[in-house]
């Protein structure tokens, strides 16, 4: 199914009955990632799985978004199709715009609870070797102003970032691009006391893109939080382990399930 947002048609799908589920995928992924647990999950509730704007079916944005601009979005698809009380479940950026929700807007327009799974939003301490890539290209941008290079400049540019992008960076558009540079960029962790809902953190242990010590650190801040450490589990910590998950949220679930 599609609803148009402002101009942006978003893909959406809707099965089950009960209290409200939504299911925010990661940045790269769409609704198909969260897909068994969507099955899972409709059979005592209302689900709802949407492809972020740029991922899936979904169109891209207008411009290069930030995490603010992914959440007012995600705002007004609750408001439009009358979500309310939900329960957020983010993965990775889905967590991000969960955080971002939760503090900016669940005063006005209430969740119940919330969690995150792997979740991005801690800003991460880069290596020497990504501040070497990310300032060559900087430094590569100030040459290619000269005179008689300044043609060949995005010929030259497309192949630095070729070589020296992540995998995300690379296999998108060019406003994808820059949506992740903003995304990626924008640190969370003021938000966190803000999360007046109670909150399920679920980690892979060997999750190398949002570490554990992610985890801990919001199970510090936010109010109400507990945090779950799956062994053996990667980034995609709820697919690793599906069934250890699917028991530990239906678990945290089971007093929102309508008799």
């Amino acid at each position: 199914m599609f609803i148009d947002i402002d101009g942006v048609n978003v893909n959406y799908h809707v099965s089950g009955k009960g209290r409200n589920i939504v299911l925010l995928h990661g940045w790269g992924a769409n609704i198909q990632a969260f897909a068994p647990v969507h099955q899972f999950l409709e059979k005592n509730f209302r689900v709802w799985s949407i492809d972020f704007p740029g991922f899936g079916e979904s169109d891209e944005p207008p411009e290069p978004w930030g995490v603010g601009q992914y959440t007012y979005l995600f705002k007004q698809f609750l408001q439009k199709l009358e979500i309310e009380d939900p329960v957020l479940v983010g993965h990775s950026f889905g967590g991000r715009v969960s955080i971002k929700y939760a503090s900016e807007y669940a005063s006005e327009h209430p969740i119940r609870k919330i969690i995150l799974v792997d979740s991005a939003g801690v800003k991460p301490k880069r290596e020497l070797k990504y501040y070497i890539k990310v300032y060559t290209y900087k430094a590569c941008k100030q040459v290619l102003r000269l005179p008689g290079l300044s043609k060949y400049r995005e010929e030259i540019l497309n192949k630095i970032k070729g070589k020296v992008g992540s995998a995300d960076y690379k296999n998108v558009s060019g406003v994808m691009q820059q949506s992740l540079v903003h995304v990626v960029n924008e640190d969370l962790q003021h938000h966190l006391p803000d999360i007046k809902v109670p909150t399920l953190l679920v980690w892979g242990e060997n999750d190398e893109a949002t570490p554990v010590e992610d985890g801990k650190l919001m199970e510090e801040k936010i109010p109400d939080a507990g945090l779950v450490v799956l062994k053996g589990a990667g980034h995609y910590a709820y697919l690793d382990n599906l069934n250890e998950f699917l028991m530990i949220i239906d678990n945290f679930l089971q007093k929102d399930k309508e008799e």
